[in-house]
Formats: structure tokens, sequence, C-alpha cells
């Protein structure tokens, strides 16, 4: 099974470095809605039989125009929805959030603050993936912080902390594999050498 991971567009929660994790979240901008309606083009090549997308509105937005364009269904799934950063939402300091989502490969019980711990999000994300296992190709769109956190777990080999695996609006990541191993492709249109 292919997977085309793709990092919703931008939104003014992104330009205002704001921790926007709770549904519904803010709606795409001028820009991101640019860049969604560039995603039909961007992946005209791969062989897409569903778009899924997260029940946040920047994702559905997202990837509507993909869906639509393809002519394929488009699921909208709450299991790949952004990491809830709890106390935290709306905070435009990121640097307990990336702690704990950081540590969860090794210590999966850490939690954001009324938020989500790492068990709880890799069930959902897991499980969600799972709705895609009859399809050859899919294309998922989800959050930053939910993209980094389930490759970094379950992406089959390891992302370091630099700026190489930083994931920008509507970046791609194309991952290979079934569930529970799963193998990184590509990263943001680079091919994967680590």
């Amino acid at each position: 099974m292919r997977i085309i991971f793709i990092r919703h567009g931008r939104t003014r929660s992104n330009t205002d470095h704001c921790l926007d994790t709770a549904f519904p979240g803010r709606e795409l901008d001028e820009v991101g809605l640019a860049q969604a309606a560039a995603l039909p083009a961007r992946l005209s090549n791969e062989p897409i039989e569903v778009v899924m997308t997260s029940d946040l509105t920047r994702a559905r937005q997202t990837g509507e125009p993909l869906a639509q364009a393809l002519g394929v269904p488009l699921i909208t799934h709450p299991g790949v929805r952004e990491i809830y950063a709890g106390d935290w939402e709306m905070s435009t300091d990121w640097s307990g959030y990336i702690r704990t989502a950081a540590s969860w490969p090794t210590d999966p019980a850490a939690a954001m603050p009324n938020g989500d711990d790492g068990v709880s999000f890799f069930a959902r994300f897991d499980a969600a993936l799972l709705d895609l296992q009859d399809y050859g190709c899919a294309a998922v769109v989800s959050h930053g912080g939910a993209l980094l956190a389930w490759l970094t777990g379950r992406g089959g080999r390891r992302i370091g902390a630099d700026a190489k695996w930083e994931l920008h609006n509507t970046d791609v990541v194309v991952v290979e594999g079934v569930p529970g191993s799963w193998q990184i492709q590509t990263w943001a249109g680079q091919g994967f050498d680590q």
C-alpha cells in the first residue's frame, strides 16, 4: 500500500505561530486555498484511489480539491486529526508540545496537559489508516505535529531533529508498506536517505 501524506494548507494560525489543535480549527487563508488548488497538478502522477482528511476544517479544505479533481471518494476521519494540545491550545510557545510528542517513541504515556498522550494518539491514527487497507494508493491530509509524530514512531527509519525533517504547508511524505511495517520513501519531494 502507498500512502501520500500531505500537511494541510496555510492558515492564519500558522502565520501567527499558534497551537491550533482543537475542533474545528481555523480555515485556510488565501495562500492555503491556492496551495490546496495546486495539489491535483502536483500529484497527477500518483495513482490515488481515495483521499482521507482529518475532520478539522483546514484539512478538509485541503483535500476537497484533490478528491474532486481525481473523481475519488473523500473520507473525513477524526483519527488523523492534529495532536490535541490541551491546556496549551492557541499558545505561541510550542516547546512543551514538541518535547512531549518527541518523547512518544520511548515514553508513549507522556501527555499534553489535559490533551493527547502517545498511546491514544498512535491508536487513533493507526486505526484510521486501517480503514484504507483496501486501497492500493491513498492520500491522507493531516497536520504537522500529527504527521511528524506518526512518521517518527511508525515510519521505519530514524528521523532527525534538524530542519531537513520539517513539514511545510502542503509538503508531501510518501510511505509504503502495510500496517505495522511502513517505510518512508520520499520526504517533501526528496528521496529519503537516512
